[in-house]
């Protein structure tokens, strides 16, 4: 499947989301939390955090690394959407996003956003452990911690407000000039701030477990990891930017621990899809080379049995083919399918392998029937796109795109197909509007402008092509204004 990767580049604004004090104090245990609940209306309402948080997702697909894999974001929409199912004072539309770093952490921010850092593939053992992090980021967003940080601020200093949302948007266009400025901001009283701060990350941790708890995983797998990490990295000189942010003390451990004995035990079966996605993290995502990679499934695979034995071959496969060794994968990878002739993640691979050798016809005969009982699944409509374009199809990906990016606006991946379809067919002005709606989806609004203009000069003067492209236009230009104004 096509994959699309950006320039790495330091951005640490999960520091909005809680203070990161190089001295952490102990603390007593709190045997119950207030509700402090979700007020923090008179500070930002949702639709300015959404507006916030649509233009700070703008800049982090130009700034970092974010995995366009359409497996793995399905994957990621899929687990969390499920746990927002089940969490409490949800205002906002939720998104999921992974961000190539083998560093473990997660950050939310506004608008209902939450990163996670393909790291933390690497060190969660179980689904229950990836979604006791991904339910304590869901937390942060239903309570609203960061407008809540902002009203606590502003009662001490008239001007803390305005300095804060200047300082975040100092923090999307320039991230070192914005930690700076927001470190600068609430300098003023640092206890206050981590003692706000640990009430933030308690209450997070308690909401996330209920919400683990609805949403049918296992409880204990929140001081599990938690405790792992904490000592894993216990006298590391520079722990990762996870534990800077959502510090650790023992006191925060044993009481995940003691809040998490209160609801009964349940077994929580393996998740088959949970492996497929870490074997695809580590095949392609983790910074490995091909021999790394095949020593570490070669490890994992001597005690691996069931749905584990199966992910260890599909990445093996993933290896392989990656490395151009196509019948070596094929090995691994037919019998997988064989077996589960519906998985995504299998077909998916299945086709990669089919128009790495040219086998056209064969991959877009496997997708066509599979999307007759899924039509909607985004994964196989991009798949069977990239197909006819590899097959010199043109048309008739031009045609499903078109389809696609309208129900998907904001998947890079389909614009950047759709580009490609209307340069098969020779639509120069097609070519330019697709790529000019990814600029925008980056917030680079003058280039995005400048590809509509040029579209619009290029089609028939008067025709309903120039009327789109000009009325593109103009929403773009308020676009652009609207996050000037921020």
């Amino acid at each position: 499947m096509l994959r699309l990767t950006k320039k790495p580049v330091c951005l640490l604004l999960c520091a909005l989301l809680s203070s990161a004090p190089s001295v952490i104090q102990a603390e007593a245990p709190l045997e119950k939390l207030p509700e402090i609940g979700t007020t923090a209306a008179s500070t930002l309402t949702i639709e300015k955090e959404l507006e916030y948080g649509d233009a700070y997702m703008r800049m982090l697909r130009a700034s970092k690394p974010i995995i366009n894999d359409p497996l793995l974001t399905e994957y990621v929409q899929d687990l969390g959407h499920k746990l927002v199912a089940n969490a409490q004072d949800v205002r906002t539309p939720f998104e999921f996003f992974l961000i190539q770093n083998r560093e473990v952490n997660a950050f939310a921010f506004f608008g209902g956003h939450v990163a996670l850092h393909s790291g933390l593939f690497l060190h969660a053992q179980s689904e229950s452990e990836l979604a006791s992090v991904m339910a304590h980021e869901i937390a942060h967003i239903t309570q609203r911690h960061l407008a809540r940080s902002m009203e606590d601020q502003a009662k001490k200093s008239p001007a803390t407000m305005a300095a804060l949302i200047g300082s975040l948007m100092l923090a999307i266009a320039s991230p070192e000039a914005g930690i700076a400025a927001i470190q600068a901001t609430t300098a003023a009283s640092v206890q206050g701030q981590i003692n706000y701060t640990r009430s933030n990350e308690m209450e997070a941790d308690r909401i996330g477990i209920a919400t683990l708890a609805k949403s049918g995983f296992d409880v204990q797998a929140m001081p599990t990891f938690f405790g792992r990490l904490a000592d894993q990295y216990r006298y590391a000189s520079t722990p990762p930017a996870m534990l800077l942010t959502h510090p650790l003390p023992e006191s925060r451990i044993a009481d995940t621990r003691n809040r998490a004995a209160q609801y009964p035990l349940q077994r929580v079966q393996i998740s088959e899809s949970y492996l497929l996605a870490q074997a695809r993290v580590i095949a392609r995502y983790a910074n490995l080379d091909s021999q790394n990679a095949l020593d570490w499934f070669e490890r994992k695979g001597k005690k691996a049995r069931g749905a584990e034995k199966m992910a260890v071959n599909y990445g093996k496969a993933l290896v392989l083919m990656d490395s151009g060794k196509y019948k070596e994968a094929e090995a691994f990878l037919m019998p997988l399918l064989k077996a589960e002739p519906g998985n995504r993640f299998f077909l998916d691979s299945a086709t990669d392998l089919d128009l790495f050798q040219q086998r056209y016809d064969h991959a877009i005969n496997r997708l066509q029937q599979a999307l007759k009982s899924n039509p909607a699944n985004a994964v196989l409509r991009l798949n069977l796109a990239h197909a006819y374009l590899k097959a010199g199809r043109a048309k008739e990906s031009l045609t499903l795109l078109s389809r696609f990016t309208y129900d998907n606006p904001e998947d890079i991946n389909g614009w950047s197909m759709l580009a490609e379809a209307y340069a098969g067919t020779g639509r120069r002005d097609g070519e330019l509007a697709a790529r000019a709606e990814m600029m925008a989806l980056r917030g680079d609004w003058e280039k995005a402008i400048q590809n509509y203009i040029q579209a619009s000069q290029i089609v028939e003067v008067g025709s309903l092509d120039q009327a789109r492209y000009d009325a593109r236009i103009d929403q773009l230009r308020l676009a652009r204004a609207r996050f000037a104004d921020l």
